[in-house]
């Protein structure tokens, strides 16, 4: 008998046109939308699967709990675009801007969505909305399982920096926008 999380999973994969190895011989529509500060709670359960995905030990989490946990008022207070396929919210990317600077800070996929473009598609209607808001370039700070994702997009690496989590270092990334 099945567990009712698997249950739910498959029934994610049959929305998202997915066979039961999770891939998918169709090409799923992607819809993008402004998040709303309903969403924040699927935005986190994306942040954490996302990450458990690379197989992270727990205790990263702890130190990442926080920053992977998307409030309300993150939501408000920031750009927050969602990727939708089948009606189901399967990616999202924010960008904070203080102080005349705009930092890319979370770009995160569904482990079952992975490799399908969904990321790349994302970013450039992230790109898209940045310009229209002024926004001239990015900073990215990649975990290193994103770091060829960045470069596909284009990113120009600029240094490697301390993590938060001791004895780890993040590519810092520029992304322009625009032309």
């Amino acid at each position: 008998m099945q567990s009712a999380k698997v249950r739910k999973a498959e029934k994610q994969k049959n929305r998202l046109g997915m066979n039961a190895a999770g891939r998918s011989d169709v090409k799923m529509e992607i819809t993008f939308r402004k998040a709303r500060e309903e969403d924040a709670e699927i935005l986190s359960r994306i942040s954490f699967a996302a990450k458990r995905h690379w197989n992270y030990p727990e205790e990263c989490f702890a130190v990442w709990k926080e920053e992977l946990t998307i409030t309300p008022e993150y939501i408000q207070k920031n750009t927050v675009l969602i990727a939708e396929a089948g009606g189901e919210t399967v990616a999202y990317a924010s960008v904070v801007s203080e102080g005349g600077e705009s930092c890319l800070q979370h770009i995160f996929v569904l482990p079952l969505c992975i490799g399908k473009g969904i990321g790349a598609k994302l970013l450039a209607e992230m790109k898209t909305t940045c310009a229209a808001q002024g926004i001239s370039r990015l900073t990215i700070f990649s975990d290193p399982h994103a770091q060829g994702f960045y470069d596909k997009m284009g990113a120009c690496y600029v240094d490697e920096i301390p993590s938060n989590i001791p004895g780890r270092n993040v590519a810092m990334y520029e992304l322009a926008i625009g032309n």
